[in-house]
């Protein structure tokens, strides 16, 4: 696939980068010289200079005869505009990077208009990410699969967890619990384990399983804390907004913080049930005073990851239960999650990941099986993919057990009309099944590609 990325940001760079590793032929367009050619030393891409909603531009990088053009840079305006020309020149497909909540509201009338095959928000991601950290406060992530019918969290197992000392097959067969532990992080390695593996303190599991039995799982291994009422809210920009109207909607109690006085003004319009404070986030006299101890969960979304991390490690230091922050640096990411942060979001992670759901698609779309969403797990070692199986193929209709896997790939969970099934192995995949594979592979387009 021949594909253009407009605006050489830090979405448009991890795109550029995470689809030339894939063998994709990406072309980068930004007015900025000097961030091309950091690209160009770093990146298996071609660069052209200029401004990408100019035709001119657009045809010195070959969009007339591409596959897919991304217009992700920081004006949504000029993502429409590019993606528009884009459609004119004769580029197959165009995804556009849409920000701004008037716009989002009506992107339908837009996408119609303007020929987008796919707008995303990436405040919007992160906000629909933080709320569904906070309906299970025990995840440090939560994603989701089967258009939301599935979930895949990431639970740390702490010292006193009764989870300690079991294999996995003990822990199946003892509590009979319907979950699949798809991926397990350890202090040195990465796994997708099999029954044996004894699970040990300080283990990160990745476990895959409906959000009923997510809850049962909880319930039975969980810290037990109670369902979170009170939020702070640092910083009120479009996440805040986003998830303000989410967490008012189920009747929890948000406070905002915001030193903008004028942003606060809109915000007391926007979110009438959300209590906006104007102050400094940093401050922790104005964070004492605002009750932060007495929060059940404090989420960091300022636009600098410094305040954010700042912020949280002293709202856990106040005892809080849940902290989420928001740090957009991959460098900084590892580090933060050793400082017992719970949860760590980032727009241009969930960014990227939404439009290679999307490419990779594209790519399969004349298989037997379309990826249809897709999640980066374990800083990138681990791919969680959902297919959805289009038509008879080889491994329809054969038990499970009959299937030679190759190593470190496991088919996670299957999606069937109202049916959510951990699978076994006289389990079989069928036509209209949605089947979600955990592998440690890159490239993953199909099914049949995890077969030996």
């Amino acid at each position: 696939m021949e594909i253009v990325i407009i605006g050489d940001g830090k979405v448009g760079y991890r795109l550029a980068k995470q689809l030339s590793v894939e063998d994709y032929d990406v072309v980068m367009i930004d007015s900025n010289e000097k961030k091309l050619r950091y690209a160009v030393d770093r990146l298996d891409i071609a660069c052209v200079t200029g401004d990408g909603a100019e035709a001119a531009v657009q045809k010195e990088a070959g969009v007339e005869h591409s596959d897919l053009v991304i217009a992700c840079t920081s004006s949504d305006e000029l993502n429409m505009l590019s993606c528009l020309i884009a459609r004119r020149l004769g580029a197959k497909h165009t995804i556009a990077r849409v920000r701004n909540p008037v716009y989002f509201g009506q992107i339908g009338l837009l996408k119609e208009d303007l020929h987008l095959s796919m707008a995303v928000n990436p405040e919007l991601i992160v906000a629909d990410e933080i709320n569904r950290l906070l309906l299970f406060p025990d995840a440090s992530k939560v994603e989701t699969f089967v258009k939301g019918r599935v979930e895949l969290i990431e639970f740390p197992i702490c010292a006193e967890s009764r989870l300690i000392g079991h294999s996995l097959a003990d822990l199946y067969d003892r509590f009979q619990i319907k979950v699949l532990v798809c991926a397990v992080e350890t202090a040195d390695q990465v796994l997708i384990p099999d029954g044996d593996y004894i699970l040990r303190e300080g283990d990160r599991l990745h476990i895959a399983a409906s959000h009923r039995e997510i809850e049962l799982f909880f319930k039975q291994f969980g810290k037990h804390r109670e369902k979170i009422r009170k939020v702070i809210i640092c910083g009120g920009g479009r996440v805040a907004y986003y998830l303000g109207k989410q967490l008012g909607a189920v009747g929890m109690q948000v406070k905002i913080i915001e030193k903008d006085e004028e942003r606060c003004e809109q915000l007391c319009e926007i979110l009438p049930k959300a209590t906006i404070i104007q102050g400094d986030a940093t401050d922790h006299d104005l964070l004492i005073e605002e009750g932060v101890a007495e929060a059940d969960a404090f989420v960091a979304l300022t636009g600098m990851d410094e305040e954010n991390i700042i912020t949280s490690l002293f709202a856990k230091k106040q005892g809080v239960g849940k902290i989420v922050a928001k740090v957009n640096e991959d460098r900084r990411v590892r580090l933060v999650e050793g400082f017992g942060i719970d949860s760590i979001v980032s727009p241009k992670l969930a960014t990227a990941d939404a439009i290679m759901s999307y490419v990779r698609a594209r790519r399969n779309s004349q298989g037997s099986a379309n990826v249809e969403t897709m999640y980066q797990l374990v800083d990138e070692q681990v791919e969680a993919l959902e297919f959805i199986i289009r038509s008879e193929t080889k491994y329809t209709g054969v038990p499970l057990r009959d299937l030679s896997l190759k190593s470190n790939n496991l088919i996670a969970c299957i999606a069937r009309k109202h049916q959510i099934i951990i699978p076994g192995g006289d389990d079989c995949l069928q036509v209209g099944d949605s089947v979600i594979v955990i592998t440690m592979e890159k490239s993953i387009d199909d099914i049949e590609d995890i077969l030996m």
